[in-house]
This record gives structure tokens, sequence and C-alpha cells, in this order.
């Protein structure tokens, strides 16, 4: 499902927030920006050459069912069975799906009144854990903003905020 994905001039494909994409396109880089407390989600099968990256805003669609149904990707726990289900249906299987989450940021430094980065971080974690998928790497917490890039290639994902650009 490519739901409001854009393509830039360069072919990558950008994810929005709120969305995912599933791809088996090598030459593609699959990226999403800002996120805070949103949570992104990437997953690469190097064997069955399947990847993507999801973006989703709050933890549980039970806020808002009619909106889990026109967009399952805003939600954690619907947005990780669509983007799973899209993953498996292309060929990606448990044992070679590499996971990784990025963001989950206090939205307000200093308060924890919602703490939704960190509720979206307590519900990716437990959902792949039950879905028997194990989180290979992380980059979550903290109070800034980030860029994520994966290259379909490789399944490299890279992270950029205020430190810098780096690999997870």
């Amino acid at each position: 499902m490519q739901q409001n994905q854009s393509e830039t001039s360069s072919g990558n494909l950008v994810v929005g927030v709120g969305d995912y994409v599933v791809t088996r396109e090598k030459e593609k880089v699959i990226m999403t920006y800002a996120l805070g407390s949103c949570l992104g989600v990437t997953a690469y099968d190097g064997k069955a050459g399947v990847g993507g990256l999801l973006h989703f805003k709050l933890p549980t669609s039970d806020l808002n069912q009619e909106m889990a149904v026109q967009k399952p990707a805003v939600f954690g726990d619907t947005g990780m069975a669509a983007f799973l289900k899209e993953l498996f249906d292309l060929g990606a299987t448990r044992p070679n799906l590499d996971m990784k989450l990025i963001g989950g940021a206090k939205s307000m430094p200093g308060s924890n009144f919602f703490n939704i980065g960190e509720r979206n971080l307590l519900l990716a974690r437990r959902f792949l854990w039950m879905n028997g998928l194990m989180v290979s790497r992380e980059d979550t917490g903290g109070g800034d903003y980030r860029t994520v890039r994966m290259e379909m290639e490789t399944g490299k994902v890279m992270v950029k905020d205020p430190r810098g650009t780096y690999e997870i």
C-alpha cells in the first residue's frame, strides 16, 4: 500500500505522517521526515528483496475507529498490521526481516503529559515481539526530530538529526 507516498525527482519514495511504503524496487530509497514523537519502523528482507518504512503517529486505534479504517497507518496497532501483511504478501519472511525503530521522542521536553513517543515505542516493540519479530537496532527517545533514509539495494538505514547523519 502506497497511500500518500510521493516520489522526488531523484526517485526517492517519501512517506508522509500516517503512511507507509513497501517495495521490491532495488534502486529506490525510502525516506520520511520529522519523526518526533511519531515512530518510524523499517523492515528489510534482503533475501526476498522486499523492504518498507512505516511512519505512524499514535499508538492505538481505539481513539478513532473510523480513521483507523480509512488510514490505518496513522495508528501503531492497525498500521503495523497492514505494513507487515504487505511485506509478507510480497515474499518477506519472519526469519529474514531486519526491523529497526526510529523516533519516539518526547514532543514537549520536560513534560510527561501524554508520553506519545514512549507509548508509540512500547506498542511497536510489543507488537513485533507478539508477531515473532525482533528489533535489530533502535534510535529512539530524546527530544530531537529525525529524518530517515532506507536504501532498498542494501537495507542500510541512515538517520539525520541535529547531531549529524549516521547509520543504525
